[in-house]
């Protein structure tokens, strides 16, 4: 199970990885400096989900649903789906 630990650790990855600070990546996002601070080292305790998703957004992700154990994201079953592929 993904904790809000782990969430956070991966949108300071994420950050990183696009090579960004937490203030351009607010400035991208259309935050406050301090809510990336504050998502990245869960300062409350949780974290927004708009927030998030703006944020992963502006270094570059997409937030997707994958089962525990699959590589397919919910939106990738339900395109195969629509196609009328097999599973």
């Amino acid at each position: 199970m993904t904790t809000l630990s782990d969430v956070a650790e991966m949108l300071r990855s994420a950050r990183r990885e696009a090579g960004l600070s937490q203030d351009e990546l607010a400035r991208r996002a259309g935050v406050a400096r301090t809510t990336v601070a504050r998502m990245e080292n869960l300062a409350k305790g949780d974290m927004s989900v708009s927030a998030l998703v703006r944020l992963l957004e502006a270094a570059g992700y997409d937030l997707k649903l994958v089962k525990p154990g699959h590589a397919r994201t919910v939106e990738d079953i339900l395109a195969e789906q629509r196609r009328g592929d097999s599973a």
